[in-house]
């Protein structure tokens, strides 16, 4: 007899579970409360301009990994042109000196001692670390619940020459490694190296540059929203289903009195189903939830299936800074600049009541889909604070006022740099962590799920299931940790966990 699965949200995580589910014989439906696929992995137009709100880089875009064949298997990257950067990002002071962190690791050190010749040994100890991590594969694509022992001896055989390097780099901030510098600009512009002015592990930097290197973090033309549809056209000729504008408020719990003994222990209750906000339930064998976690645990089922441990991540977790978007469609092309560039600034620019000292700009040059001929889309990301916006939502006219005084400050600094680009200005958008949360139903408006600190490798890995509950998974961000990598690798290793329980083959196939 034919199993049914339904599945909460249709972002790249619920598409992959979806996609492998019906590859391996299941009836699975999909419920997304917005109307079109992705979830966090999004485009939008506006004025004729294409606004991209996730992918800057994929990893996996290159042949011959794990991670590439699993994007083959969605159909999201067949037919797809990729565009590699020999430069992650360039950081730019006011007075015109520049950082550009090359990817290769020999041109970054060579173009860094040319800076800072006093600072020769930590800008080899950081191009070493680039090195090493172009040498690492993930030691296995099968899932932690499903790994034995002998699993286990064979990941710790390959993980063996990486553990120093892990442990060294995970355990230093990009700040502390930045602050060891001599030189002032160096000291100051690595801070920015990840974009956003915050803790991170330096070795997010080190594994980035590391991907981009090996040609595996490539920029995929047509972007986000079109890699989404891709997987979405996947699964619909797999046979799926998908209901758009269907937002679930409730899993419908079945007792487990009637039931007796679980697989989970004695007492265990079992997820059956879903409810919908207009009140319609749909039955399933099984339930995914690829919604965030903390609404899936406390809204979804109303915080009964927890312990100690979830509610202390919960609480004191630290998630990943929300962030506000400025978008601008521009009549003038800037396929002359570099594609990433941070200015460092001596005036700041005030967001939600916070002083950002740098402002992080993108153009979309590089993809024809994004702007008419002769014409750029330029981004800006600030990191900023959920609850301040969600207050100022709550008074529309200071909400609308708040965005408009941030782009407004946005496009001042552009014009002080590029002389004239105010009055080219055709189309201007700005997303807020309220518009995240209002579009996607992320907690606080994160679009990464739990920040990465130096203590995360220490951190017990998130489960994919809840105490006393059978029948229920959890997949995404929220339980892997953020990126796209992570959420369509949960939605396939899922799906073989299902098939591990039932007894069946777990079967992958390309389009």
């Amino acid at each position: 007899m034919e199993r049914s699965i339904i599945i909460i949200g249709a972002g790249i995580a619920g598409l992959s579970a979806g996609c492998y589910g019906q590859m391996n014989g299941y009836k699975t439906q999909i419920f997304e409360m917005h109307d079109q696929p992705g979830g966090l992995c999004t485009s939008w137009r506006r004025k004729g301009y294409t606004f991209d709100g996730c992918i800057h880089w994929l990893v996996g875009s290159s042949p011959g990994n794990s991670l590439h064949r699993t994007w083959q298997e969605l159909g999201a990257v067949q037919g797809r042109d990729f565009v590699h950067h020999d430069a992650f990002l360039r950081i730019q002071g006011s007075n015109g000196q520049t950082l550009i962190l090359y990817t290769d690791p020999d041109r970054l050190e060579q173009h860094m001692k040319a800076l800072s010749p006093q600072d020769s040994g930590l800008i080899e100890e950081l191009c070493e670390g680039v090195r090493i991590f172009s040498r690492f594969t993930p030691p296995t694509d099968k899932p932690r619940e499903l790994c034995g022992p002998l699993d286990g001896v064979k990941i710790m055989v390959r993980l063996l020459p990486f553990m120093r390097a892990f442990g060294k780099y995970g355990k230093t901030t990009l700040q502390d490694f930045a602050a060891r510098f001599r030189d002032p600009f160096l000291r100051r512009a690595l801070r920015f190296a990840l974009y956003f002015d915050q803790p991170y592990p330096l070795f997010a930097l080190l594994f980035t540059l590391a991907e981009m290197h090996k040609r595996n973090a490539g920029y995929p033309v047509g972007g986000s929203l079109a890699l989404a549809q891709a997987i979405e056209r996947r699964y619909l000729e797999l046979g799926g289903e998908i209901h758009y504008g269907s937002r679930v408020d409730e899993i419908l719990v079945e007792s487990s009195g009637a039931r007796g003994r679980s697989a989970r222990g004695a007492g265990a209750d079992r997820a059956v189903g879903v409810r919908l906000s207009d009140e319609a339930q749909h039955q399933a064998d099984l339930v995914i939830s690829a919604a965030d976690g903390r609404t899936t645990i406390f809204d979804m089922l109303g915080g009964r299936y927890t312990d100690e441990g979830i509610r202390e991540r919960y609480e004191t977790w630290p998630v990943y800074k929300p962030v506000v978007q400025v978008s601008l469609g521009v009549a003038r092309d800037f396929s002359d600049e570099p594609h990433m560039v941070t200015y460092l600034l001596d005036e700041p620019i005030v967001v939600a009541g916070e002083a950002h000292r740098h402002l992080g700009v993108r153009h979309y040059c590089c993809d024809p889909s994004m702007a008419p001929p002769g014409k750029s889309v330029i981004q800006v990301l600030m990191g900023s604070n959920h609850r301040y916006w969600k207050d100022a939502y709550e008074e529309r006219e200071r909400y609308q006022a708040e965005k408009q005084q941030v782009a407004l400050a946005v496009i001042d600094r552009m014009e002080r740099r590029f002389p004239g680009f105010a009055g080219a200005v055709e189309a201007v958008d700005m997303a807020t962590p309220v518009t995240t949360e209002r579009y996607t139903g992320n907690w606080q408006g994160s679009i990464m799920a739990w920040a990465p600190t130096t203590e995360t490798t220490s951190r017990e890995q998130m489960s994919r299931t809840l105490p006393g509950l059978d029948s229920l998974y959890m997949i995404g961000q929220w339980v892997e940790g953020g990126g796209l990598p992570p959420a369509v690798t949960s939605g396939r290793e899922v799906i073989q966990v299902v098939c591990h329980e039932d007894g069946r083959a777990f079967e992958t196939r390309l389009t």
